[in-house]
This record gives structure tokens, sequence and C-alpha cells, in this order.
């Protein structure tokens, strides 16, 4: 009966499989590479496949996006340029050879959508939680298969929808990505209120889901599917942020998921959760009760979470590539994951810092304040143990750790300023100024794609068994961090002089003439930061098939992921999922053979390193 019982035991809960062996477990393998190829890559229940799924609808959509931000940052450098020229391509939106303001606002609202839900959310958490979590843990794969292939096709559903829009007759949304009302409540306001804002509910609304059914995959199967001897003090760091990272949308989701439902009610339904008083064109509206601020309460409660949604990932993933490839343990390893319980915590009680113009009492504003600035400190204490990683270490410099020590560099620059706009008096004087979009596109935006990136150079040979080309790379990354520290740095400057976002133009304001040549020096950084990533996009599809063949464990790295096969079926292991014995970050342990450890090997085998208690541990 024992030699029935699976190989996987886990720890964490101590079941097992029973009745299967390892010949049976060989044939599953077998069975699946028998698959017929719409059930091995397009509807798979294979945790990598649907993470590559993920990785690679995300690129698509940060090509678009970006796309979309060059046609914009052109209207705001060259406010009074002709663009006849593309007329070929977006028709009656250019009026008179200029960019339409109202396609302007579009163009505005579809890249911030694109780029916080469909990019830095799906496309990084869903592509590294996907990929990892089975291996670092050891698991055959997550909790539910077919919750997991679900997950990404509601997703990519949502996208279709979302893409669709923007062919429409009126055009895509256009409330900014924040869709506050009435814009966004009133199908009459605008163009952009019409069909493309139900179109961007709905797509919201299908996205939602999807991230609710990953969330729920990625803490069942962290908690769970833990292999033996794999405590929760014993998970890397990644494990930690992406078990974290989906314990805040699990919660703060919903939230915005019952925002877009009642504003579909206020649209289609004659109620009035968000309007009142309103009037269009001198006619009273039959809209009484209602409050737009009632809505930003609703959204800030998801879209200040989901700042951490979106950087703790990069977080998790940077630490272990410090760690990695400064070939030293990660520093304050409690600490670290502590920083990460606070920041989850403190994320839900700040979100009122968004919405200090509003008219709040200033008394409320100074406890969200007071918490805003409280959350700085577990950021600070996670800055210092990167930066105490890299002190003294034998630093390899990779391309994913160059792009890690970039996002601490960024992590820092938006940090400082995010200090700034959380004291209520200041940022009631910069609110909706350059200064804002500045500070969260470094902060959230830049940083959490350089931890996107550094993710996919350093775990791309488990991804696809080959290497991504190391000069290629290390020109993507100096392109892209000169380029993210031009655009932004100067938005700093003339955003404290006051110029405003979201205008179309700013040529009617005497007072912002003198910014004309620092406006087109962004807009030109921009556009050559945008076109950088086309080496990153390059570099990576040449890679997956004609790239140097990769070993198993080419970084020479301590966690699960690096012991299975370089091409790892459906499964991962082959046989038995080996268990683990120490944490994950023994390098350069004194006395080792080797300035590595791996998390499976026992302590009896390495007695002339063990500390006095590890060789009583086993």
């Amino acid at each position: 009966m024992a030699a029935n019982l699976s190989t996987q035991v886990q720890g964490g809960v101590g079941v097992t499989e029973p009745g299967i062996s390892h010949e049976e477990h060989l044939h599953h393998d077998d069975h699946h590479h028998d698959q017929h190829w719409l059930f091995k890559y397009v509807f798979s229940t294979d945790h990598k496949v649907i993470a590559k799924q993920f990785l690679i609808t995300g690129i698509f959509w940060a090509i678009l996006g970006g796309t979309l931000s060059s046609l914009f940052r052109l209207q705001l450098g060259w406010p009074e340029a002709t663009m006849e020229w593309l007329t070929p391509v977006f028709g009656k939106w250019i009026e008179a050879g200029k960019l339409s303001p109202d396609f302007y606002l579009a163009l505005v609202t579809m890249h911030g959508t694109i780029m916080v839900f469909f990019v830095l959310t799906a496309g990084l958490s869903g592509t590294f939680s996907n990929f990892l979590i089975p291996l670092q843990v050891g698991a055959r794969d997550m909790a539910s298969g077919f919750m997991n292939m679900l997950s990404y096709w509601f997703f990519f559903v949502s996208g279709i929808i979302m893409f669709s829009s923007m062919f429409i007759e009126t055009g895509p949304a256009s409330a900014g990505w924040t869709i506050y009302p009435p814009l966004s409540a009133l199908p009459q306001a605008i163009p952009g209120s019409g069909m493309g804002m139900t179109m961007w509910l709905v797509s919201m609304a299908l996205f939602i889901v999807s991230q609710l059914l990953g969330g729920v995959n990625y803490i069942t199967t962290v908690i769970n599917l833990r292999t033996r001897g794999m405590s929760m003090s014993k998970l890397p760091l990644t494990i930690w942020s992406f078990f974290l990272t989906a314990v805040l949308g699990l919660l703060s989701f919903p939230v915005l998921f019952s925002a877009a439902l009642l504003l579909i009610f206020d649209r289609s339904f004659g109620t009035s959760f968000f309007l009142s008083d309103i009037y269009i064109a001198g006619q009273a509206l039959n809209h009484t009760g209602g409050s737009p601020v009632l809505f930003q309460h609703l959204f800030w409660f998801l879209g200040h979470p989901e700042v951490y949604i979106v950087i703790m990932p990069a977080m998790g993933m940077v630490s272990e590539i410090l760690a990695t490839n400064a070939r030293k343990p990660i520093f304050g390893y409690r600490a670290m994951i502590g920083s990460l319980l606070g920041i989850s915590l403190l994320s839900f009680v700040v979100w009122a810092h968004h919405m200090f113009v509003t008219g709040m009492n200033p008394f409320l504003g100074s406890v969200f304040m007071f918490l805003t600035l409280i959350i700085a400190v577990p950021s600070a204490v996670k800055t210092f143990n990167w930066l105490a990683t890299l002190w003294r270490g034998n630093i390899r410099f990779t391309t994913a750790m160059l792009f890690s020590i970039g996002f601490v560099s960024l992590f820092i620059s938006g940090g400082l300023t995010g200090i700034i706009l959380g004291n209520a008096a200041l940022d009631i004087q910069m609110h909706n100024t350059y200064f804002v979009v500045a500070h969260f596109h470094l902060v959230m935006g830049s940083s959490a794609f350089f931890g996107l990136f550094a993710g996919v150079y350093h775990w791309f040979p488990k991804m696809f068994g080959r290497m991504m080309d190391e000069k290629l790379g290390y020109i993507h990354f100096w392109l892209t961090f000169i380029g993210v520290y031009l655009v932004f740095m100067p938005m700093h400057y003339v955003g404290i002089a006051g110029f405003p976002r979201r205008y179309y133009a700013w040529t009617g304001f005497d007072s912002f003439s003198q910014f004309a040549d620092l406006n087109k020096f962004i807009s030109i950084a921009a556009i050559l930061a945008f076109f950088a990533q086309f080496v990153f996009i390059f570099n990576f599809f040449y890679s997956i098939f004609r790239g140097r063949r990769a070993t198993e464990n080419p970084w020479r790295s301590t966690t699960l992921e690096w012991t299975t096969p370089l091409h790892p079926g459906h499964g991962n292991w082959p046989g038995e999922i080996p268990a683990v014995y120490r944490w994950p970050y023994d390098y350069s342990k004194p006395g080792a053979e080797e300035d590595f450890i791996p998390q499976n090997v026992p302590f009896s085998k390495t007695q002339s390193s063990n500390l006095p208690y590890e060789s009583e541990m086993e």
C-alpha cells in the first residue's frame, strides 16, 4: 500500500495522492505528450503553458499601450503640427489635420487601462504567479488546472471586448482610466460615454472574474500543495509576494466589480447611485440623491491595493534575482516578509489620499495622510534590505540583475515623490498636474516594468529551454533606464509649475509657453524609449527558436524550479518531487564546496558548512 502512495507529500497539511505509482505518473506524462495540440497549447491546463499565454498576450497589450502613449505624446510635444498622415488609420478622429480632442481623451483612457490592468496586473502577475508557484513550492500543477485555464480565457475575452471598443463609431471609453462619473454614468455626456464605455465596463467585469479565479488558485496552491519540508518559513520571497498579491486581489477586486455594476445600473436602468442634480443643455435630468464621490471611494478602495498588486510580484522577483546574482543570502528574510505583510495591511487603509481635493473633512484627510506616510516604513525596510544584499556582494551583472537594480533605483526615486504627495497640503496644490503623472509612472509603472523584464530575462531558460542574448539585453536595459528618467524627471519640474494632466494642448495658456521645448524633449525621449522595447521583443521571440540552449540551472540558483528537467512536462518532475530541507538563500555559505546549496540538499550532505544546530535538523 505504501508503494502506491504518490511521491508528492504535501508538507503544508500532510496530504498525499493515493494510488499513483512512479510508473503510472510517467504514463500520465506520456498521455500529456500525446494530447492534441489544441489542448496542449491553446486550452491547456498546464500552469507553464498558461503562464506563457499570459506573457505573450501581455506583450501584445504592452505594444498597443505604448503605441497609444506615443500618439498622445506627439500631440503634446507638437500641438500645432499637422497629423494628416494619420488619417488613413484614424479617419474621422483626425479633424482639420489635428488629433480630435475627444480621441485624445480616449487615447489617455485606453493607455491607462491597458497598462495598469492588462499588462502590469494580468501580464506580470498572471505570468509569474502561474509559472513559479507550483515550481517553487514543489507541486505538480495549480490546485485547479481547469480554473487556471478559465482564468486566462476570461482575460482573453475581456481583452477582445476592450480592443473591439476602439473600432466602434463613437470611439472607446473617454472618462480617464479611473472612469469617474458623470462622464462614465451618462451615455449622452460625450461620444466616449456611449457604447465604448459600456464595453469598457463589460470588459472589466470579465477581467475581474479572471483575476478572482487566478487568485483563489494561487492562494490554495501555496497553502495546500507545498512539498514535504516546505514550511511557510522556507518559501522564497517570490512566493510570499505572489501569495499576498493574490490575497489583495481577492479582497479588493470585488469592490471595483460592485462599482462597475452600479455604474451599469445608472447608465441603463435609471438609478442614481453616482448621479445627482445633473443638467445637460439646460435640461435637468431625473437623477437625485447619488454622489460621484461614492464612486471614487469604491474605485480607490481597489485602486490603491492595485498599486501593490502591480508592484509586489516585482518586489518578490527582484529579491530573488538580487540574492542569486549577488551570491549572497537575502538580507533580512523575515523583515522582508514582515514588510510585505505590513504593505498588504496598510494598502487597504490609505485609499482616500487619492481624494484630498474632493472636499473631505480636514481631520479625515490628516488620518489618511498619517497612514500614507506610515506605509513608507515597510517600503523603506525593503529598500534597505535590497541595498544591504548588494553590499559587498560578488555581483554578476546579468541583464536580469541590471533590471533588478534599475527597479530599486526607480522605486526609490518614485517613492520619495510619493512622500510629498502623501502630504494633503502639498497634494492639493499638485493634484492633477504632471507631478502626479511622473510619480506614479516611476514608482508603479516603470519600476513594475523593470521587475517584469528582470523576471523574463531570469526565468526565460526555464520557460523555453534557451537563453536570451545578453548583449541585446544590455542595450535594452540602458536605453530603457536612461529613457525612463529622461521622460519622467522633467515631468516633476513642469508639474510643480502647475502643468495640468489630460489637457489636449497647452498652447491656450501663456504661462505654459515657456515649457514648449521641455515638452518636445519629453515626447522625443518617450518615443525613443518606446522603440527601445522592440530590442526586447526581437530578443524574446528570436531566442525562443534560435537562442543558445540553456543548462538545467544556468544561474546556479537554490530554489526548486531549477531541479526540474530542462523541458519539464505536465507534472514538472518526472519522478519523485524533491523534499525541502533548508531556506531558499543558502549562497556563499562558509565551508560549502560551492557558492550555493539547493533547497533539496539534506544537511547530512553538507557537514562542512553546517551550523551547530543544522546537523540535527533532519
